[in-house]
This record gives structure tokens, sequence and C-alpha cells, in this order.
């Protein structure tokens, strides 16, 4: 069991990581999105890491699902923002974003 929980615990290091690096270094706004949305991969397979360590499977389930459909939201929205920023601007350059008026 706790050879398991290494190879996953690594695993979300990795996925965090590339996240992070992915939101941080990139100036297009579709892989800021896609790094989000590794980071929120990287948080799921942390909670279901915890239930099953503590023996609360069903409850860290629970919180995944609900963590999905936040998270389904949140990519729509940040879609939506995506293609209003290119609609306006021809570019999905986030740099781009800061001279906007109002």
């Amino acid at each position: 069991m706790m050879q398991l929980f290494g190879f996953f615990s690594i695993f979300v290091i990795l996925l965090l990581i590339t996240g992070i690096y992915c939101m941080l270094v990139s100036f297009n706004l579709i892989r800021i999105v896609i790094g989000f949305e590794i980071l929120i991969k990287a948080a799921t397979l942390l909670i279901i890491l915890a239930g099953y360590v503590c023996g609360r499977s069903a409850l860290a389930q629970a919180v995944v699902i609900t963590l999905i459909v936040i998270e389904i939201v949140v990519m729509v929205v940040a879609g939506g923002v995506a293609l209003w920023a290119f609609r306006h601007n021809k570019d999905i350059d986030p740099r781009s974003l800061g001279n906007l008026k109002g």
C-alpha cells in the first residue's frame, strides 16, 4: 500500500509542477486554461488518494464529483473569456488584455 501511495504522490507532484509551469511560462490563454485544468486534475487525484489512505473513499468520491462539476463551469467561463479576447484583440495573449478600457 505504501508503494502505491508513493507512486501516486510522485505523479501528483509532477502534475502540480507541470500545471504551474504551464500557467506561468505561457503567453497563450488556451495554454493557461490547460495548465489550470492540469492543476485541478492533480488536486482531484490528491483528494482520491487521501480518501483511499484514510479509508473514507465514499467521502472523497463525493468531493471529487463536486469538484468536477465546478471545474466544468470554470472551464466554460475561461473558454468564453479566451474567445472574447480573440474576437476583441485578434490575439489570445494575456498581455494584450491590459490595454482594455472599462
